[in-house]
């Protein structure tokens, strides 16, 4: 989909990307998943061609790009391998709510080492036990002097073991006036004293991004590690960037959806039973048209979503389906891909089998669908969401 309101050097930018999917990561794909190979060269490519910096403001040294750009570029990732676009959607989010709430020293410090890469940022948000009930996280700044001493316990950290900046959401020990926990989310480097890597989760799909557990004990951090300088705004700005999050997994569903179509065509039109290709059986034809249907839907929906963040628009409500109808529908075309495989969907040999394993996350990560569908419902009640429902009164 190329958006007929992109500029000619956005446009240059998604080729340009497109390219380098194509030619460089969707031909060695099968190497890099049989070997087990994390894909250095990979990724130092695409530190080069600014892929770390989509978001990054130019004047921090990166591509500034809009939200409706940068779900096309993370489409063309996803669509030649969804691990590469993992290894940007967190550190995207991290880099968004940095740009977004960060002091003018946080910016500084901290945005054009993330434009390169040379910083990498991960979310620590999920503790032992809280699953998606982040307010019932344990992990505690407690002031120490003029500073802070950091002790928590993170898990399913995805980049953790790789990733330099930790964005990570503290409680503080003292209730706010109402009475209530306060929240904020600290900028913590990774290579401070009593923070460890205790566990490397195996996965079903995606071995090559690693996910791990991370302890937080007593770590000394300066009192401008608040994102934002203010204490107690935590669940405001994480909120608020997680929507560019589930943009970044919903347009990452549709990158696979779309390359598990091609995969199911591609085999249609070349398996042939009675004489004649499956895809010209009545019964093939009518999965792979639903297909291309739920493909599109789930596409046109991300890209709404985009634009209505990008336009500052409230899109809790529109992230949230989005990032619930996309990561369904690409579960479900991997699933189809796999039918018209038949037998050899089943087996390594063909990308689907992969496929089909890997869009199982993106029904769970960045909130669960269930999480999404109870803020989706939450949000329908408010004045701007009944307007763009467009419901009759």
């Amino acid at each position: 989909m190329m958006d007929h309101r992109f500029t000619d050097e956005e446009r240059e930018i998604i080729r340009t990307v497109d390219r380098f999917a194509m030619e460089r990561i969707r031909p060695n794909v099968a190497q890099y998943e049989a070997s087990g190979t994390f894909p250095q060269e990979l990724v130092a490519e695409m530190a080069e061609l600014g892929i770390f910096g989509l978001l990054v403001p130019e004047e921090h040294g990166g591509l500034g790009l809009r939200l409706s750009v940068f779900a096309a570029v993370f489409e063309r990732l996803a669509r030649a391998w969804t691990t590469i676009a993992a290894y940007a959607n967190s550190h995207a989010t991290v880099v968004h709510a940095l740009a977004t709430y960060g002091t003018d020293a946080q910016k500084e410090t901290y945005l054009p080492g993330l434009a390169t890469g040379a910083h990498r940022g991960a979310l620590c948000l999920t503790e032992p036990g809280c699953g998606s009930d982040l307010q019932a996280i344990r992990g505690t700044l407690h002031p120490r002097g003029d500073d802070y001493s950091l002790t928590a316990s993170k898990t399913y950290v995805t980049n953790g073991a790789r990733a330099t900046l930790l964005l990570t959401l503290v409680r503080h020990p003292e209730p706010g006036e109402n009475g209530k926990p306060r929240f904020s989310l600290a900028l913590v480097d990774k290579a401070l004293d009593g923070i460890e890597i205790t566990s490397t989760f195996h996965k079903m799909a995606y071995d090559l991004v690693d996910t791990v557990q991370i302890e937080m004990d007593n770590v000394p951090l300066r009192r401008d590690c608040i994102l934002g300088g203010s204490e107690g705004l935590g669940f405001r700005h994480l909120m608020e960037s997680l929507e560019v999050g589930r943009i970044a997994i919903a347009i990452s569903a549709v990158g696979l959806a779309a390359n598990a179509l091609a995969e199911a065509q591609r085999f249609a039109g070349e398996r042939r039973t009675f004489g004649v290709t499956i895809d010209q059986h009545q019964a093939v034809q009518l999965r792979l048209a639903d297909m291309a249907t739920k493909l599109v839907a789930a596409r046109l929906l991300t890209y709404e979503a985009a634009r209505e963040k990008e336009e500052g628009k409230r899109a809790d409500m529109i992230g949230a389906m989005a990032k619930l109808y996309a990561s369904e529908m690409g579960l479900e075309i991997a699933q189809d891909a796999v039918r018209i495989h038949g037998g050899g969907g089943y087996i390594k040999d063909y990308a689907v089998e992969r496929l089909y394993r890997e869009a199982l996350l993106y029904t769970i990560g960045e909130g669960t669908n269930d999480i999404n569908r109870i803020v989706i419902a939450r949000r329908m009640t408010g004045d701007y969401e009944r307007d763009y429902l467009d419901l009759p009164q």
